[in-house]
């Protein structure tokens, strides 16, 4: 059994030594991770303490059945740690207008939906609700986009890593590689065409209506593909 693993062993059966050994090991991870969120308004050394809770958290919880390293499993829980503080403040918001024109857009889609049989092109929706199809695909991309990002693609107990710490920041390269740790094992169980919309929405910084155009597809359909495939990828490491 190598190290890591050893000591997860022991600090399970109660030895504190060995967790307190794990905890300080792996408290440059914490750093690391850290450093990703300074200058959001607050102060770092309260987010280590709070990155310190998730690395608690991923010791405590890790199973050492799991066919990941642990440091692969402690990251989204150190990450979304902190997330989930940063969130309470709420951080991403929507402007009333495009929540409009998104609830618009989305009572026309299920009301043309049962009128046609069929899912509805923006230009029928553009006609319903008297809209240009370039707002409601603005509208719609931004209401999925904070959807989406708010929605986690790692569950680990009750601590989860979201999208939105997956978008591209100006991150070291210690960052970067942490971000491939995380994506890697839950990209390989996509299916081709879905590995393709999450490269291209998260990765190309393409619009869903881009996507639809380049995939044969409506710009509705994306929509409720990512968000199926979004839960695919939550399922697939829960």
């Amino acid at each position: 059994m190598e190290h890591t693993q050893w000591l997860i062993q022991k600090a399970h059966q109660g030895d504190k030594a060995a967790r307190e050994q794990l905890v300080e090991e792996n408290l440059g991870l914490v750093f690391t991770i850290v450093k990703r969120f300074a200058g959001r308004g607050t102060e770092m050394e309260d987010l280590f303490q709070i990155g310190s809770i998730g690395l608690l958290k991923a010791i405590d919880h890790f199973d050492l059945s799991f066919d990941v390293k642990f440091s692969t499993y402690a990251v989204p829980m150190i990450t979304g740690e902190i997330k989930r503080f940063l969130r309470d403040d709420g951080m991403l918001k929507v402007s009333r207008s495009l929540k409009e024109t998104a609830h618009k857009a989305a009572a026309a889609r299920e009301s043309l939906e049962k009128k046609l049989g069929r899912e509805p092109t923006m230009t029928e929706l553009s006609g319903e609700i008297g809209i240009s199809r370039e707002e409601i695909v603005l509208a719609m991309e931004a209401a999925a986009d904070v959807e989406s990002l708010h929605k986690p693609v790692y569950q680990g107990d009750g601590t989860a890593i979201f999208l939105e710490d997956r978008i591209e920041e100006k991150d070291s390269m210690d960052d970067r590689v942490l971000d491939r740790m995380v994506l890697r094992e839950v990209l390989e169980k996509l299916e081709p065409e879905e590995r393709l919309v999450i490269t291209m929405r998260y990765f190309k910084d393409k619009t869903q209506a881009q996507v639809a155009q380049i995939l044969g597809r409506t710009q509705v359909q994306i929509s409720r593909m990512e968000k199926r495939i979004l839960k695919k990828m939550r399922d697939a490491i829960q």
